[in-house]
């Protein structure tokens, strides 16, 4: 085998830890119940023998998971799911003595190869990243953990840090903040700035006010799906690629849409960059030879952050430092033929401009209604669908474990999305942004195509 497991230890918080917490899910946790694990890799360049990784790195890297464990109790907790789930609901649980999963390992792939950025066959990459534990039960409820762990050394080369997660944890920003965290106190050798963290994590449900209505009405529909260990997505039959963005390239791209819609007041970084993207995928399915429904609708869901920021459901805002989940957003639709039109990019443009305009930075809207938006996103998932992963707000190629900034970032969990685009800063600061794709080879040759030509002009 290419890649080696040597172990995989439970790492608890220190003693004297927080003995109990327990959080219940509400609106916004709910909605991921049934969702594949989110599966993220973090490579670095860091030159080191084996001995060097065992001797000091490992046992380095366990000790600052769990004094970062200690600051964020729910990562080492489990969901418990009811049996019966017409008379309980499930919810978020840590005890003393509970612990989350850190394996190690080595591997002799080619370093160069998993973090270029031509197409790469998918399913090398989960040797790097670990398996959820197993459900198991507990009385009347199923035991899903939360979180798992892995460190892979890439012999005088390089390592990688693997996570994976349960949704129902928390959404990007706040696994975000628990990765910086770690990397921070690993690169410290110490938690003093956790310790001292002016706006500790804040676990408290309460910040959304009264939805317990909402989060019943959802509960009502998500119950109904079982909750399943997830299965490997391998074999997923897709290579993946990233492609760079340079701050150039993005300033003709808005200056083409601002030319072609020039009633448009502002065109965002973001919005032409999903837009390009989205536009250059739809087309590459034809250019592949697959079959398309010319007179269907193109969906982008466009996931946004809610805290922070007025909105329509509670006030004062959720505070900026919540820890779970709080994530808003809508959907932009163009019909399939404009999109894979000459100018389908513009279309795409303008769609997702008038949907930041019009709903995620209208605070009388933004988080409003959320029955009818449920309602509506189960609609709109039956058609061709295209997501956003990531956001260069929250990048974890900035996490520094003590090895410098990351070299590549990877979203897996695209392998089980048809489709969607990861999003991060490019490591070289100046160069912009880069934007990660999963799709079968021939669709990814011909969206290369498309991508790279389109930016020649």
């Amino acid at each position: 085998m290419s890649t080696t497991v040597l172990e995989t230890t439970a790492i608890p918080p220190p003693l004297g830890s927080a003995a109990e917490l327990t959080l219940p899910l509400c609106f916004f946790d709910i909605i991921w119940l049934p969702f594949h694990p989110i599966r993220r890799l973090i490579f670095y360049n860091h030159p080191c023998t084996e001995a060097e990784f065992s001797s000091t790195i490992v046992p380095n890297l366990k000790h600052s998971l769990s004094l970062t464990l200690q600051h964020f109790p729910p990562v080492a907790g489990n969901l418990l799911y009811p049996l019966d789930t017409e008379k309980s609901r499930p919810f978020l649980r840590y005890l003393s003595g509970d612990t989350a999963p850190l394996t190690i390992a080595v591997s002799i792939r080619d370093f160069d190869e998993v973090t270029g950025s031509h197409a790469r066959d998918a399913d090398q990459f989960y040797d790097f990243t670990p398996p959820m534990p197993p459900l198991a039960e507990e009385e009347n409820y199923k035991i899903s953990p939360l979180i798992a762990l892995q460190a892979t050394l890439f012999p005088g080369r390089g390592i990688c840090i693997g996570v994976s997660n349960h949704h129902c944890l928390g959404d990007a920003r706040s696994v975000f903040r628990f990765v910086s965290a770690w990397a921070e106190t690993n690169q410290r050798g110490g938690d003093e700035q956790l310790k001292n963290c002016s706006s500790p994590p804040l676990f408290d449900r309460s910040v959304f006010g009264d939805i317990k209505g909402i989060s019943d009405n959802l509960w009502s529909t998500m119950r109904k799906i079982p909750l399943a260990l997830p299965s490997s997505p391998v074999p997923t039959n897709r290579v993946r690629a990233a492609f760079t963005l340079h701050r150039s390239d993005i300033k003709k791209l808005k200056d083409i849409v601002m030319s072609k819609r020039p009633g448009l007041v502002y065109i965002s970084t973001f919005a032409v960059t999903a837009a390009y993207t989205w536009s250059a995928v739809v087309k590459s399915a034809a250019a592949a030879g697959e079959a398309a429904d010319e007179d269907g609708t193109e969906v982008l869901f466009m996931p946004a952050d809610g805290r922070g920021r007025r909105n329509a459901l509670v006030d004062p805002p959720v505070p900026v430092n919540y820890f779970g989940n709080c994530l808003g957003g809508g959907v932009a639709t163009v019909e399939h033929k404009k999109l894979a039109a000459e100018e389908g990019f513009v279309a795409a443009a303008e769609a997702i401009a008038d949907l930041i305009k019009n709903r995620v930075n209208n605070e009388e809207v933004f988080l409003g209604d959320l029955d009818s938006w449920l309602a509506e996103m189960s609609k709109l998932a039956r058609l061709n669908t295209f997501g956003v992963s990531g956001s260069p707000k929250f990048d974890l190629s900035n996490a520094d474990f003590g090895w410098g900034k990351a070299r590549k970032l990877e979203v897996l969990s695209m392998d089980e999305e048809k489709y969607t685009m990861s999003l991060c800063n490019s490591p070289d600061s100046e160069s912009g942004l880069v934007v990660g794709t999963s799709l079968p080879r021939k669709r990814m040759e011909a969206f290369a195509t498309i991508f790279e030509d389109g930016l020649k002009f």
